[in-house]
């Protein structure tokens, strides 16, 4: 994973949990889902199955798609994976944190600290410049203005920004509001990325541009985990799986 400098100690939950019994799962994978399911209840005994018995793992460094088309299952399984929903059976271990055994506060923290979100639609605060927008999970993990701001400067240059530092959001073009949601996603040094449909706003060349960028990411060490629609997206990735109702398939690249 790409460093980008030191960190000043910060207390959290998060590092709180490492000594404690949620911390402790297999070495190798930074994602193990584990026999997870989820049904929503329509009333009248009726439940309607989001997910089935998903078994999933990542390991590190590896670039995974999931694969699925509209009503399958995959955004309530991005919402696992992020941290942002709750399941009804089963473990889910991030980066051997036992995710299934946390409240919401201590999700908070590991939703901050471990997860890099990429979103569809950029989710950037529209009066914030492209620098105020990127330090913003500095920020909250208790970083001063100043020093997040140079925690950031490289990768805000690595990612061809340096010349729009100043400028807000509706100065961009879709790529940039993208590239600036990954430095964003990249400044806290997360264990994964996990991006939503990353290319879902962009034009055929912008969206071309940002698999590159996540091909080249992957190549310097960060895990991604992206959620697509689109099979030509998903063979970006090293490796592809597909949810359909709900239950999960190996898709041979």
């Amino acid at each position: 994973m790409i460093k980008f400098g030191k960190k000043k100690a910060v207390n959290s939950d998060t590092d709180k949990d490492k000594n404690k019994k949620t911390a402790v799962k297999h070495d190798e994978h930074k994602i193990e889902i584990i026999n997870v399911n989820k049904t929503y209840d329509m009333g009248r005994e009726s439940l309607h199955v989001l997910l089935k018995n998903i078994n999933f793992t990542v390991d590190e460094g590896e670039f995974v798609a999931i694969l699925g088309p509209s009503g399958s299952g995959k955004s309530t399984l991005m919402n696992v994976i992020g941290c942002m929903d709750l399941f009804d059976e089963g473990e889910y271990y991030l980066d051997r944190l036992a995710i299934h055994a946390m409240k919401e506060k201590k999700l908070t923290g590991i939703r901050n600290e471990k997860i890099g979100f990429i979103f569809q639609n950029y989710h950037l605060i529209p009066t914030y410049t492209v620098i105020q927008n990127v330090i913003m999970p500095l920020l909250m993990r208790g970083y001063e203005h100043e020093e997040a701001e140079e925690m950031c400067m490289d990768t805000i240059e690595m990612l061809g920004l340096k010349e729009r530092v100043n400028h807000k959001p509706n100065e961009l073009s879709g790529g940039q509001k993208q590239r600036v949601a990954i430095a964003r996603a990249l400044v806290g040094e997360p264990t994964i990325l996990l991006a939503d449909e990353p290319t879902g706003a962009l034009d055929s060349k912008s969206g071309k541009e940002v698999l590159k960028l996540f091909r080249k990411l992957n190549d310097m060490g960060n895990t991604i985990v992206m959620i697509t629609h689109d099979l030509e997206v998903a063979k970006a990735a090293k490796r592809v799986v597909k949810i359909v109702d709900g239950e999960m398939f190996a898709v041979e690249n």
